[in-house]
């Protein structure tokens, strides 16, 4: 159980890391409204330009958190949820502007795997 959780954590990092840093100008079947590019889809949910590198830097900081956590567990729980907390915002904004429901597939896929970390932190799932 303790390498599942640990390779949640990882999927987790590269997956935000990719998002953020690599995809971030660039056009994806992910994207809400069709957005080609993270301002674009900000701009889409009606939220302010600024507010992108706000989400951006507390999503890649949540993901750190996850991949440190690994050697540190005490971490697990705050960047856990953190990071679910955005994935339901995520979830919520592409609901506010009727995405088709793959469109939140991401979001939901990472909203789940973070609950499950919060779980496992709180005891909730046996680990080991």
């Amino acid at each position: 159980m303790e390498y599942l959780l640990i390779g949640i954590k990882i999927v987790l990092f590269v997956s935000i890391v990719n998002v953020w840093f690599f995809r971030f100008n660039k056009s994806t079947s992910w994207r809400g409204e069709g957005a080609n590019s993270m301002k674009e889809e900000f701009a889409n949910y009606g939220l302010t330009g600024g507010l992108v590198y706000v989400v951006g830097a507390i999503k890649v900081l949540a993901a750190t958190g996850l991949l440190l956590s690994i050697w540190y567990p005490a971490l697990t729980l705050p960047s856990a949820t953190v990071m679910a907390v955005m994935m339901a915002g995520a979830v919520a904004m592409h609901l506010k502007v009727q995405d088709p429901i793959r469109r939140s597939f991401p979001a939901l896929l990472f909203l789940v795997l973070s609950g499950f970390l919060i779980a496992s932190a709180l005891g909730l799932i046996a680990v080991g």
